[in-house]
């Protein structure tokens, strides 16, 4: 019996393990799966595919596609059709109707530069649709680090909430304590006064009777009374203190209290952003990693160079618009030549019985060529001038926007220095901070006091620890903002 209750025991023990590493491996495999499903990259992606404004301008790109086989094409050919309602007498018989054929060509390369000009500013197209899709990025990563500062401002503030709990246990003990030995203390003071009463009233009546009643006696009941009133005044005003620091510090858990009702209504307003880029319900949930950590920069990143800008969609499309400009220049300037018109006349003739020429009804065919006349050059030298503004125009532009691009990038590259020298010190702070808010703590349970020391310690640490939290949103957000500068799609 003894053997077997061993073995049932040794099996319950193994099954007991076993289901243990299942529910472990089957938790983990949950939690796997959900940061690679609710990961920053999951969502860049969801973005990519719903945003509204990413698929207009992919839209708006497809559509400028579509321009290249309009402007492309010949324009149609004209064809007119006349019937005689009486047939005309001809000598070679009665002309019952008239079809004529035209096709007209533009002067040579007029075609292939309207291709061309529709085909780079469909390339512009696509330039401005990576552009937004790279803002909706820069966009979805600025509201997430945003989220996780949040949410570690929340877990921070109710990490000293209860520290400030537990400070107020300990000052409630310390309270009652101290009110303990007080009543104690003037019930011990109450026995004593009443003892001295005893012993000065006998005195008194005794040198009464020796002075034979002459009324020179010493009224001593007053010392039994001062003695109490001195000794509550000093009750009072100890307990009075302790009172006083047991309010100070719930006025502290009710003003943190506060702050952490509105970061949790700023964190509902903030994923309801989130949600719109992602084109989805405002109130869905969104998982987000425990921890904050500072992300990585390549050294490439530090350096301000023309090649920096290379692929930043602005100055691509703007570079798309000045060749575009450039190929219509080429096209209107072909344009003030004369068109061409090849064409075809066909005459429908039936015979006429009177006549006895060898053509009595044939069909007569005559081949026709047309050419405009552009005299009026008013037009087409206002139109040279347009595109050559224009063209101005845009090279401008691209001037402005690359000074742009380079003022933003040294903001964003303060940014990035700003918050990495931030998290450093925030980081060193927080820890002094600490372990004197733990020594000091441990003092004021050991003696009573140095209250607000510890509350003033306490608040630099929530100071340093929000610094902290902020610092690495800055330096997490001045990195993706480096890299909508420079086109760099790849997340940390």
């Amino acid at each position: 019996m003894l053997m077997l209750n061993l073995t049932t025991n040794t099996m319950k023990r193994i099954i007991s393990k076993a289901l243990i590493s299942f529910i472990a491996i089957s938790v983990w495999s949950t939690v796997q799966g959900q940061s690679v499903t609710d990961s920053l990259a999951a969502y860049l992606e969801i973005a990519a595919k719903n945003n509204p404004a990413v698929l207009q301008k992919y839209n708006e790109y497809q559509a400028a596609l579509q321009k290249v086989p309009q402007v492309g094409s010949l324009p149609d050919p004209e064809l007119s059709l006349g019937v005689f309602l009486s047939p005309m007498e001809l000598v070679s018989g009665n002309q019952v109707a008239d079809i004529r054929l035209m096709q007209m060509f533009p002067w040579f390369g007029v075609l292939k530069n309207a291709k061309d000009e529709m085909s780079l500013m469909a390339k512009a197209n696509f330039e401005s649709f990576r552009d937004a899709k790279l803002q909706v990025f820069y966009d979805v990563q600025r509201t997430w680090y945003e989220l996780q500062k949040l949410e570690q401002d929340i877990r921070i503030a109710e990490k000293n909430l209860e520290i400030l709990r537990t400070i107020e246990r300990l000052a409630i003990i310390k309270f009652k304590a101290v009110s303990i030995g007080e009543s104690r203390s003037s019930s011990s003071q109450s026995s004593m006064s009443g003892s001295n009463y005893q012993s000065a009233t006998s005195a008194s009546s005794g040198m009464g009777n020796m002075g034979g009643g002459s009324g020179n006696t010493l009224n001593t009941t007053n010392l039994p009374q001062a003695s109490s009133m001195q000794s509550g005044s000093m009750g009072s005003q100890s307990g009075g203190s302790g009172l006083s620091d047991l309010y100070r510090i719930q006025i502290e858990i009710g003003e943190l209290d506060n702050n952490i009702a509105l970061l949790k209504n700023r964190q509902t307003t903030v994923i309801a952003r989130f949600n719109s880029y992602l084109n989805r319900p405002l109130s869905t949930n969104i998982s987000l990693p425990s921890t904050l950590v500072a992300g990585t920069l390549a050294a490439s990143f530090m350096a301000v160079s023309d090649s920096v800008f290379a692929n930043n969609p602005m100055l691509q499309m703007l570079n798309y618009e000045k060749q575009s400009l450039e190929a219509r220049q080429a096209m209107v300037s072909r344009m003030g030549y004369p068109m061409i018109g090849l064409g075809l006349n066909y005459s429908l003739i039936n015979k006429n019985p009177m006549s006895t020429a060898s053509m009595n009804g044939k069909d007569m065919i005559m081949p026709m060529v047309t050419v405009t006349l552009p005299i009026y050059r008013k037009k087409y030298n206002a139109m040279q001038s347009e595109v050559k503004l224009l063209k101005a125009a845009t090279e401008l532009n691209f001037n402005a926007t690359a000074n742009a691009l380079q003022v933003e990038y040294y903001e964003a590259l303060q940014l990035y220095q700003d918050a990495e020298r931030r998290v450093k010190l925030y980081e060193n702070q927080s820890q002094l901070a600490q372990k004197t808010l733990d020594i000091m703590i441990k003092s004021f349970s050991a003696s009573g006091s140095g209250l607000s020391d510890i509350l003033r310690t306490r608040q630099q640490l929530l100071d340093y620890e929000t610094r902290k939290v902020e610092a690495i949103t800055d330096f997490n957000t001045s990195i993706a903002w480096l890299k909508r500068l420079t086109a760099n799609t790849q997340v940390q």
